[in-house]
């Protein structure tokens, strides 16, 4: 007999949302368990497809990205011909500072033929100017021997996470997305996102982010996660994927294997997760089980410490036995293993310095590794590696494979004629940012995700005879409040709050964070009707239990601010679901 689908994919299935959305998050599902790439198929054609923007032609005496052979056979040939200063090179990803890429990030690319760069939040105030930044970078990857493109990655997650700034949309987020229950939110999530990265010549995203939120007090992922469903999660991660795939932009899960239950950040320490195996198993493992099914092309491994998984606790960026034993070979994982930062703390402060910390990545299983910061030329993570390289014939096995995987990866993407062009248009950017189809969808999206948390006097109409108060740390959603509610009041959250409250017979106030919590508290002494919308974490709700009226919207985007209050006004009935279940 046939089984029905389980508790979380029915919850998903049932909401109510348009025919056109729901086909288009179906064909996340077409995708399981399909390969990532599988590059030139029994006869098929000699000829490769174009690479948009790449200079046609190449040397006749080396194996270059641009000959038209299949792609393990290319691949193989180019790992081959590469010295050991190449083969290492192209397992490094790095970020540089400032606007414009430094000499030192250049001649990385120029000289060293460094495979990947990493865009970071200090690069991209400047749209255009990251659109002329990769194309700089990429011309100098072009030139090199072998011609291989770069990987251009960066952190654009939606909602709190979003690196590419300047003119980029502002997201609900994936914890909006979570509470919304719709794959076809996801799916369109991925798809506006990435299409505005795409804009700029981005080809990798580190999204989505697919750990879960059982860590309730956790800072570092929380509203980043979809919930702490692991079924769900791995559902609306999943369309998040194939909704990115189809802009064209290649996905990572992350963080590998789960950094959601612990409120440590690896930015600062190793955060350890004392979970045991049959947690470990059916809790944490569940998103990546299904992002691996749907063929997601990368995961990133996490600093984070699992002792009673791993022998000696030591982080899952440098466990063979999480990489290799459990993604590469139980899991079936066949792509891309990237690290995330080496630089934070919760690497280096275990392996000692940098160098070593690159090592021992690489040794676990990892194929890229990511430096938020250029190094010297002759810094010792380049110098000891390369060294290890001629003394160890399994260091540099290691490394050859890493690199082939990679080279292969590029084939495969760069070649597939779905790709982003290496060098984006510079003259279109202001038309293609803020993509102007999602413009109104992330606003339905903000409308969906609303969640009516406690409930005694919504909605609020207008009442010309009665006061109220706007209170917030955000100036957007005091202006979304006011075009609502004319002649409201308007107050920070501060010193003044309570005074002002006591004068209003209404106060819509929101929350979030820890620190606004005594100041909003103080406000069930005001005498008013108080109205708590939640902006960023809901678990702050539970820190003013007495509010009997609180919606939450888990977002700072001014979209989800004026979703927040076409919700209270009564303009439309909320139907979000709350992602945390303890949450009341």
């Amino acid at each position: 007999m046939e089984r029905g689908p389980a508790p979380a994919l029915r919850r998903l299935r049932i909401r109510l949302v348009p025919v056109s959305l729901c086909a288009a998050a179906l064909s996340v599902f077409a995708l399981a368990g399909a390969p990532a790439g599988s590059g030139a198929p029994a006869g098929s054609p000699t000829r490769a497809p174009a690479i948009a923007g790449q200079p046609a032609g190449a040397p006749t005496n080396l194996p270059h990205f641009s000959d038209n052979r299949p792609h393990a056979e290319l691949a193989a040939a180019i790992a081959d011909a590469m010295t050991d200063e190449e083969l290492l090179a192209q397992t490094l990803m790095f970020g540089w500072a400032g606007l414009d890429p430094s000499p030192l990030v250049t001649s990385w690319v120029a000289e060293r033929s460094l495979g990947s760069i990493k865009v970071f939040g200090w690069n991209t105030d400047n749209t255009q100017k990251v659109a002329e930044s990769v194309t700089l970078l990429q011309k100098k990857a072009a030139e090199g021997r072998f011609g291989i493109p770069l990987f251009v990655a960066t952190d654009q997650e939606g909602g709190w996470i979003r690196h590419i700034k300047g003119r980029t949309s502002e997201t609900p987020g994936n914890l909006a997305i979570g509470a919304s229950g719709v794959p076809a939110d996801a799916w369109y999530s991925g798809y506006y996102i990435s299409r505005e990265l795409a804009a700029l010549g981005i080809n990798l995203n580190f999204a989505p982010t697919v750990d879960l939120y059982t860590d309730y007090e956790s800072t570092v992922i929380g509203p980043r996660s979809f919930g702490e469903d692991p079924e769900s999660a791995g559902i609306l991660g999943a369309s998040f994927m194939a909704g990115s795939r189809e802009a064209g932009v290649l996905t990572t899960a992350k963080h590998f294997p789960g950094h959601g239950d612990t409120g440590s950040d690896s930015h600062g320490k190793l955060p350890v997760i004392d979970i045991d195996k049959k947690t470990f198993a059916e809790r944490e493992l569940v998103p990546f089980r299904r992002m691996i099914q749907a063929g997601v092309p990368a995961i990133m491994s996490g600093h984070l410490s699992f002792p009673r998984i791993t022998p000696n606790g030591e982080p899952a960026t440098f466990s063979k036995k999480l990489l290799t034993a459990l993604l590469r070979e139980e899991l079936k994982f066949t792509g891309l293993i990237i690290t995330d930062d080496i630089m934070m703390n919760g690497a280096t402060s275990w392996a000692g310095s940098v160098s070593k910390a690159v090592q021992l990545a690489l040794e676990a299983g990892n194929d890229i590794v990511e430096s938020s910061t250029t190094p010297g030329f002759y810094d010792a993570l380049w110098v000891n590696n390369i060294e290890r390289m001629k003394r160890s014939e399994a260091f540099r096995s290691r490394v050859r494979d890493a690199a082939y995987r990679i080279i292969r990866a590029k084939l495969d993407y760069f070649k597939s004629g779905s790709a982003v062009p290496i060098f984006p248009d510079l003259d279109n950017i202001d038309e293609r940012i803020p993509d102007p189809e999602g413009k109104q969808f992330f606003l339905s999206l903000a409308a969906r995700s609303v969640t009516v948390v406690r409930n005694e006097s919504l909605p609020l109409q207008a009442d010309p005879t009665k006061k109220m108060l706007i209170a917030s740390s955000f100036p957007e959603f005091l202006s979304a409040g006011r075009t609502r509610y004319p002649d409201a009041n308007v107050s920070g959250i501060n010193g003044q709050l309570f005074r002002m409250a006591r004068a209003s017979d209404t106060v819509i106030v929101s929350l979030a964070s820890e620190s606004e919590v005594p100041f909003v508290r103080d406000l069930q002494w005001s005498g008013a009707n108080i109205v708590i919308v939640s902006l960023l974490s809901p678990v702050l709700l539970d820190r003013v239990p007495w509010a009997k009226n609180a919606i939450a919207v888990y977002s700072y985007a001014p979209d989800s601010f004026r979703a927040a209050f076409a919700s209270i006004a009564g303009d439309f009935e909320p139907r979000g679901i709350m992602p945390l279940k303890d949450v009341q």
